[in-house]
């Protein structure tokens, strides 16, 4: 599909009816799937019908260890095996093969496995990655990657730098879309331009609720300049916006070492901003972005949590040690979040509760780390000014419902699923 204006990319999106219809059972990971869902990614396609569709293009891979089939066999070595030999490979943060902890990623190599040329695009500039793609003699980016729906997870903006470098050098741009885990409802705050980074270049809202190949659409259609961008996206069969990944039949691969189970994305559209905070998000546990605490924090704040009544969670008081990341080695006390009801969870308000009242109980041990990563994480010093003059939750919350529907109505023409 051939895009040169806003306008052409929205009226593409509406029409161009659904490949299938999937379950319309409601669900998360975190709730036994009624009837599990019949949904094939992009790349399972293409792969039953021997990858024909790249036979005779120069392509690079832009993926990790998401990009896999039903068999967990990874797109490149598919490709290969059926003769379609990409000729480079594309690795965002973490790294193409996956090996990479948080902010890091694996260099420049060559994969062992394929011999085939990895480039690292992590934190790579627009005109960096296009000269990557250059040097690669690629005309055919593809993009594989599963996404948790976040806007602080790097992978879009991956995908936007990468779109942009595809647009400057005239490659063209097939993404192989999968389904967005937490469900296609939006959540939270739109990112304020002057607050933009690597996790929020542009201004979309906290938890977006789009599919990577949606989000490619948008990007294209409202941030990229006026040229042509080549850009196809290959979709997802049998998923709708309010299934969540347990009813897709799908297995669950961590897209980052921090992302262990489909649990953990559900939350991590908000609980993922603790990382802006000096309490422990709780990596360096088997539970990542569910346990979040600090040493000195006790049963007091899973009674308030508790007492609140939030929509679809439930809060466990535990005590932990973390192997790495904030307080190794430290006694910390702290929640456990727990999903009951992926239907009604509301993952950046239950964040914001949790910041109102520990700042409340606990004003000694809670606060910002120094670097205000929170503004970045949230998309603007709003949030840390509102809780440090002591707004509640619902004050707080309310001061982006404006912003929130406007993005809404926004994104609807770039939208392929319903």
């Amino acid at each position: 599909m051939s895009v040169s204006r806003r306008r052409a990319l929205a009226a593409g999106a509406l029409a161009t009816p659904l490949l299938a219809s999937g379950s319309a059972l409601a669900g998360g990971s975190a709730l036994a799937a009624e009837s599990p869902g019949f949904v094939v990614p992009a790349a399972d396609q293409l792969a039953a019908q021997g990858w024909r569709k790249l036979a005779g293009r120069r392509v690079g891979v832009l993926s990790n260890p998401t990009g896999v089939l039903a068999d967990f066999v990874h797109i490149v070595d598919s490709m290969v095996a059926a003769g379609v030999r990409p000729v480079a490979a594309f690795g965002p943060e973490h790294g193409f093969r996956g090996s990479a902890q948080a902010g890091g990623s694996e260099g420049d190599y060559t994969d062992p496995r394929t011999g085939i040329p990895v480039y690292d695009a992590y934190g790579a500039s627009v005109d960096s990655l296009a000269a990557m793609f250059t040097k690669a003699g690629v005309d055919t980016i593809v993009f594989d990657i599963a996404d948790v729906g976040a806007r602080f997870y790097t992978y879009i903006w991956s995908l936007y730098t990468a779109t942009a470098a595809a647009a400057r050098t005239g490659a063209s741009f097939l993404v192989l879309d999968r389904p967005n885990p937490v469900g296609g409802k939006a959540f939270g705050p739109m990112l304020e331009p002057a607050f933009a980074s690597g996790v929020g270049l542009k201004p979309i809202v906290q938890q977006h609720g789009m599919t990577v190949g949606e989000l490619a659409r948008f990007f294209a259609g409202e941030f990229l300049p006026p040229a042509t961008i080549d850009l196809e996206v290959v979709r997802v069969e049998g998923w709708r916006r309010e299934t969540f990944f347990a009813q897709t039949g799908l297995r669950w691969t961590p897209p980052s070492p921090n992302m262990p189970t489909p649990d953990t994305a559900l939350v991590y559209p908000g609980l993922g901003m603790f990382e802006g905070t000096v309490f422990t998000e709780g990596r360096g546990t088997t539970r990542p972005f569910e346990i979040v605490g600090a040493p000195g924090v006790d049963w007091r704040w899973r009674e308030e949590l508790t007492g609140l009544g939030l929509p679809g969670a439930e809060f466990r008081e535990t005590y932990f040690v973390p192997t790495f990341g904030k307080f190794v080695n430290e006694t910390c006390g702290g929640v456990q979040v727990t999903v009951t009801d992926p239907r009604t969870f509301d993952a950046v308000r239950t964040a914001v509760a949790m910041f109102v009242t520990a700042k409340r109980l606990h004003p000694d041990l809670f606060g910002w780390r120094p670097d205000l990563a929170i503004d970045k994480l949230s998309g603007s010093d709003r949030l840390r000014r509102m809780i440090d003059a002591g707004a509640g939750t619902d004050e707080i919350a309310g001061s982006w419902q404006d912003e929130l529907t406007g993005f809404v109505r926004r994104r609807q023409p770039y939208l392929l699923y319903w």
